[in-house]
């Protein structure tokens, strides 16, 4: 018996150092793309509002579209916290591509865990290859934060759905080849009436205006979409009234994104911080040799380690398949809020020159500044959880 489970150990053992091995070779190979060919336009796109189309090519060549799919649709089958890492690093260099990429992440998740393997098959494994990008069509002008608002129909016609209503900022809406869309298929039934559907792009009655002029991530293009169409009943995902609860399993996925595209732009604006302190001389000495610098980088550093920690364990908890709502909203909520004051104090230690469009620091901080609000505004993520701990007495 001790020889089996010896030898079970050592299987185990192995296959662990395998998967480490992946996870550190898929990272690596996404850090050197995105120091080669994502890095340098990170200025040009968002100078000139201009989407990332090149960059998300470069990134589909290397399999990172589909990385947050299992290997059966297409994945590169590494861990969830390997995931999290990669939209770190593409954060740290474009906020703007990591927003459009995540945003073609929200659509995934949406058919893997909302639809049949005949939607699976015809969407994921093109999408893990960059032939086709995604959308997520959720919020409306009258239903953010509280999505069961909603006023998008749909309603039964013969062996489909003519769907009808207005969805706002949506990421990718106008560019994306399908959109996932949550819209109410019976009116008296609350959350439980919601339906998801996906929708291709050129369907009769879609119509998109034009991107929406933003104060950051500004290559991340948001759309207000106008639905007007008929859909057949096999693009919806899973049985009607099922719509609600996927947005809300695709959004626990996403919080720990955004959570991770902080991660990265903080990180960026804390090395810059400790760069410039120690290079930029003031009273005949480096910034970083008078105390109240010091202190202001100790605690950027801090919040940043104290929201990593946050993340990775909330990307675990993805991994291991369990559930994470809580750990996901403390990770979007202490990330997004930190990031930004870390990002405000790098900006603040670069003086005059942290204001200019010369370096990124401005960037960070206009970039940073909406990841407060979306996939659940900080807000919404205490009261998620605050509900989580009182639920539990």
């Amino acid at each position: 018996m001790s020889d089996f489970s010896d030898t079970e150990a050592a299987a185990a053992d192995a296959a662990a150092a395998d998967a480490a091995a992946a996870d550190a070779a898929a990272l690596e190979a996404v850090r050197r793309l995105v120091r080669e060919r994502i890095e340098p336009l990170a200025k040009e796109t968002d100078a000139r509002a201009e989407f990332p189309r090149r960059q998300l090519e470069a990134l589909a060549e290397l399999g990172v579209l589909g990385m947050n799919l299992p290997v059966q649709w297409g994945g590169p089958g590494i861990s969830a916290p390997a995931f999290a890492a990669c939209v770190e690093a593409i954060a740290a260099a474009c906020g703007s591509t990591a927003s459009a990429l995540t945003a073609h992440f929200l659509a995934t998740d949406a058919v893997l865990l909302g639809g049949d393997d005949a939607l699976r098959g015809r969407y994921l494994p093109a999408a893990a290859e960059g032939r086709q990008l995604g959308a997520f069509a959720l919020t409306e002008p009258r239903a953010g934060s509280n999505p069961a608002d909603m006023r998008c129909r749909a309603v039964r016609d013969g062996d489909g759905y003519r769907l009808s209503g207005v969805k706002h900022f949506i990421s990718n809406g106008g560019i994306a080849d399908f959109i996932v869309v949550f819209a109410v298929t019976d009116p008296d039934a609350g959350q439980r009436g919601i339906s998801a559907f996906v929708v291709d792009r050129g369907t009769p009655g879609l119509t998109a205006g034009s991107p929406e002029r933003t104060m950051g991530l500004r290559g991340g293009h948001v759309f207000e979409l106008s639905f007007e169409c008929c859909i057949p009943a096999t693009q919806r995902l899973g049985p009607e009234g099922t719509g609600f609860r996927t947005a809300m399993r695709v959004l626990d996925n996403g919080r720990i994104e955004v959570a991770a595209m902080c991660l990265g732009i903080a990180q960026a604006a804390l090395d810059a911080g400790v760069r410039w302190a120690a290079e930029r001389q003031v009273g005949g000495q480096p910034l970083a040799e008078y105390q109240g610098i010091q202190w202001m980088i100790a605690d950027m550093a801090t919040e940043l380690q104290a929201a990593r920690l946050l993340t990775e364990d909330a990307a675990r908890k993805r991994g291991a398949h369990g559930r994470y709502s809580l750990e996901a909203s403390m990770a979007k909520l202490f990330a997004s809020e930190a990031a930004g004051r870390i990002a405000d104090r790098a900006l603040q230690i670069h003086g005059g020159y942290g204001y200019t469009g010369d370096l990124p620091l401005e960037r960070y901080v206009r970039d940073l500044r909406i990841m407060r609000i979306y996939e659940g505004s900080s807000e919404i993520q205490r009261t998620i959880i605050a509900r989580a701990l009182t639920a539990k007495r």
